[in-house]
């Protein structure tokens, strides 16, 4: 029984040791793509499908990233928003309501997928499960969340000739965010004035 019981668990660890490898080599590659951009700047175009494919909403507009954690969204009208981050605080302003929203920015890979592209990455293999496939100039990586409280159940970072090309996020009811990303330009300079956000006069302000 002794003998059977350690061949099943040199079983396991053999089963085992593949899979631990195959998780190191994807979060050293992605680590290493994500590192190339200290900053970051691009179009993007966002489209929301329900479970059943069903288009929900379509936006496009312009970012730029900085490491570590700020970053800048805007969305182009007629549903413009600016979404903007100092790596401390999050500004949502919504011109059309004049309105604000201030609050904490959530350094929570897994509740703020923008931090994967913005922030400090070193915990990436805490937060994830990953695996990645290549195909040519272009690689896809697949995204678990550890956790359970978590925005999304999958999410794909796709890098074409080592620049980011599009992200997909899947919730737990099936809704999927694509977000493709156009004009990319890696690391250049960018005024620290982008990630603060002056509030305009007559603007209502909600924080937390």
């Amino acid at each position: 029984m002794q003998l059977i019981r350690v061949l099943f668990v040199t079983a396991l660890l053999f089963n085992l040791l593949p899979a631990q490898a195959d998780q190191a080599a994807s979060v050293q590659r992605l680590t290493g793509l994500l590192q190339k951009a200290q900053t970051l700047t691009g179009r993007f175009s966002q489209l929301s499908l329900d479970g059943t494919g069903t288009q929900l909403q379509e936006t496009s507009g312009e970012m730029a990233l900085k490491r570590p954690g700020q970053f800048r969204w805007h969305t182009d009208q007629p549903m413009e928003q600016l979404l903007v981050s100092d790596g401390k605080k999050v500004w949502l302003y919504d011109p059309d309501l004049e309105q604000v929203t201030i609050q904490t920015l959530d350094q929570r890979l897994t509740h703020t997928p923008a931090l994967l592209l913005s922030g400090d990455v070193s915990a990436i293999s805490e937060n994830f499960n990953i695996s990645f496939k290549e195909a040519g100039e272009v690689v896809d990586f697949t995204l678990t969340p550890k956790a359970k409280d978590t925005l999304f159940d999958t999410l794909r970072l796709s890098f074409r000739g080592d620049v980011i090309n599009d992200m997909q996020m899947v919730d737990s009811v099936g809704q999927r965010t694509n977000i493709l990303f156009q004009g990319v330009k890696l690391n250049p300079p960018l005024e620290p004035g982008l990630f603060t956000f002056e509030i305009p006069e007559g603007t209502d302000v909600i924080s937390d």
